[in-house]
Order: C-alpha cells, then structure tokens, then sequence
C-alpha cells in the first residue's frame, strides 16, 4: 500500500530534520527520500524546499538532471534491454518489443500494477552475451523473443 499524502510529508521532514540549516544535503536528502518511497513525489519535493529553503525549482532541476531519481512510481522489477551496438546487431529490438508486447508499457514506462519497469540502456557491458537484459541487476544474455516470456513470467 503507497503512502498518503500525509505520511509522505511526516517521513519527508523526518528525512530532511539533520540537513535543516546544513550546506549540501540536496542530493543526499533526495536520495534518501527516494530510497524510502521508491521515486520523489511532489508532495516530497515541495516539503523539501521548504524544510532546506531551495526553490523547488532547482529541485526539479537536480531531480531531472540526475539518472538516479525517479519522479514517478517505478516497478518493483527493473528490466533494462540493452540497446548498443553488439545487441542491436543481434536482435535487442525485437527482444525489447516482445517485453514491451508482453507487458502492456512503452519504454521507460511502468506497468498499473507497479510490477515492472521497462528501461532501454545504452549498454550493459556484456556485449559477448548479446542480445542482453538485465532484471533487477540479474543479466540474461544470448536472448530470443522466446526466452524472454519465460524470464519475464520468473519475475511475476
């Protein structure tokens, strides 16, 4: 069950309570709360620029400009498809539309039941193995659209 609005701010101030009145606790702080809500919703951001007095805007613009935060919920299970070139010669396209195909969401989208997410990478480093995905730090290489099925329902 996700947190309401309420419980969100409480934990937020609780978060940010040490780096009141402290230089450099923006990144620190957005990482922590992101770590114990799983993204940084708004709700979070706004008690955050007010508890460290920086305009939500600059926020916004540390939170976009950093891969590592997320400003929506993300699924319990991150699928990253690589996409370079070693697998795309060998096929990741077709691997990355048969997830996409398998679980209803577009790239980097989420599916409604906060199970997956589906993000393309530029490369996972194992180009021997291609094509390749990772799932939750789990690499599987040397894929086809039929082994994907199968790896994806071992998630569920």
């Amino acid at each position: 069950m996700s947190p309401n609005k309420v419980q969100i701010e409480e934990r937020t101030r609780e978060i940010v309570a040490p780096w009141k009145n402290r230089q450099g606790g923006t990144i620190p702080v957005l990482q922590e709360v992101q770590k114990e809500l799983g993204y940084l919703p708004e709700d979070a951001l706004m008690v955050i620029s007010r508890e460290l007095k920086i305009p939500a805007s600059e926020l916004y613009g540390v939170a976009t400009f950093y891969a590592q935060f997320h400003l929506k919920p993300r699924g319990r299970h991150i699928i990253r498809v690589c996409r370079g070139t070693a697998c795309h010669v060998r096929g990741s396209l077709l691997i990355q539309e048969k997830i996409k195909n398998i679980l209803q969401v577009e790239d980097n989208g989420t599916t409604e039941d906060l199970r997956f997410t589906l993000e393309p990478v530029a490369c996972l480093g194992a180009c021997g193995l291609a094509p390749v995905m990772m799932v939750d730090g789990e690499t599987h290489g040397r894929l086809t659209p039929d082994k994907v099925m199968t790896i994806v329902e071992s998630y569920e």
